[in-house]
């Protein structure tokens, strides 16, 4: 038997890990009230660290939604994959050249396109969609700021992130050609 609402038990599950990142900013904070040539500087460096966790974690936490789209999101060693109803499949992070975040009769779903050209959705809210955004993150050179950012808003999306292959000597790019 719980004493705690179903509700306000799946909030504090929500909020846990900004929780923690403000407990370790408050410990880093008191170690710094103690003083001292190295109780000082140590709390200086936790309450830093909690600061950018808690920043993260507010990031993370835009990836979290309610379950409502079918189908099951899996991360695991480099690869992102979608088990849904009607389609699915899997695509290695090293091979994404393209995220989008696209709406498709009203759904919103994230667009992730591969160097062979195909193409795999996936629902905003499906099942451990959250995953999603560590594997986001391991892509080199994205904007996670722009990504959380987006999700904050209704409207279609451009490219939020775009692999840039470097160039191999001698090569030249389409308007050089002309």
């Amino acid at each position: 038997m719980s004493f705690v609402r179903p509700e306000l038990a799946s909030a504090f599950l929500r909020w846990r890990e900004v929780a923690a990142a403000v407990g370790l900013g408050l410990f880093g904070a008191v170690l710094m009230r103690a003083g001292g040539w190295i109780l000082w500087p140590f709390g200086g460096v936790l309450a830093l660290v909690a600061a950018g966790w808690a920043i993260i974690a507010l990031r993370r936490m835009r990836f979290v939604r309610r379950v409502i789209a079918p189908g099951v999101v899996e991360v695991d060693e480099g690869q992102v994959g979608y088990f849904g109803p009607t389609f699915g499949g899997f695509v290695a992070l090293a091979d994404l050249v393209e995220l989008r975040l696209t709406d498709f009769h009203g759904a919103r779903q994230w667009r992730l396109r591969t160097r062979s050209g195909e193409i795999l959705t996936i629902p905003l809210d499906a099942a451990g969609a959250e995953k999603l955004y560590d594997a986001f993150a391991a892509l080199p050179g994205i904007d996670m700021a722009a990504v959380t950012s987006a999700l904050g808003r209704r409207t279609t999306t451009p490219t939020l992130w775009k692999r840039h292959e470097p160039m191999l000597p001698g090569m030249r790019t389409d308007h050089e050609k002309s």
